[in-house]
């Protein structure tokens, strides 16, 4: 099965950047409610809440190559892939323990091209904007780059310009774009490509 993030780079809305002292008080209820939220590799546990997440961002019909999640068994079958591979899949938990928002990064089998990762995530709509993504991609990258991973593919929807602001903080640059490469309710979108070439 192909990445979740095929054709659809980052899932949410990013919250603009804030510059403030580190006595904000809103600085510190931001840092207060990440404190609420558990960054944690996927385990078994986790995948009836992954499946969930994925629909309700596909269903949103904005971020995502997905119309609707796939069948649960396509689901379990992704995550074993994914650590089959050796790639990385991280899920967000809010404070009950419910799966808010995921980053994957899938590796190909084929010769040649195992030290590659594709990069997908998406959060809840109700979580977005606190600094969940940034976690959520630090730690994905850093394991899969403790893995062998070398680089680090994505494309995002071009109209998802605060995703692709986050993705060149990490460190991503523009390889290209895929003119109109979607089409849905009868509007286009182009596909940006990015990709991180890690440090060994």
């Amino acid at each position: 099965m192909a990445s979740f993030a095929a054709g659809v780079g980052v899932l949410f809305v990013l919250a603009p950047p804030r510059h403030a002292s580190s006595a904000d008080p809103a600085i510190t209820l931001e840092a207060d409610r990440l404190a609420n939220f558990q960054i944690v590799e996927i385990g078994d546990e986790h995948v009836t809440g992954f499946h969930h997440c994925v629909g309700v961002v596909a269903r949103e019909r904005l971020y995502l190559g997905l119309v609707d999640s796939p069948p649960i068994e396509g689901t379990r079958s992704f995550v074993q892939s994914v650590r089959d591979a050796s790639g990385a899949h991280f899920v967000a938990l809010d404070a009950e323990g419910r799966v808010v928002g995921w980053c994957d990064i899938a590796r190909p089998t084929l010769e040649g091209f195992r030290h590659v990762g594709r990069l997908g995530m998406g959060m809840l709509p109700e979580v977005r904007g606190q600094g969940l993504g940034r976690r959520l991609a630090d730690a994905a990258i850093a394991a899969a780059r403790s893995r062998g991973v070398e680089r680090i593919e994505l494309e995002v929807f071009a109209h998802n310009t605060r995703a692709i602001r986050l993705y060149e903080r990490l460190g991503f640059v523009h390889e290209g774009v895929r003119r109109r490469a979607r089409k849905i309710d009868g509007r286009y979108d182009d596909n940006v490509m990015m990709a991180l070439v890690v440090d060994a």
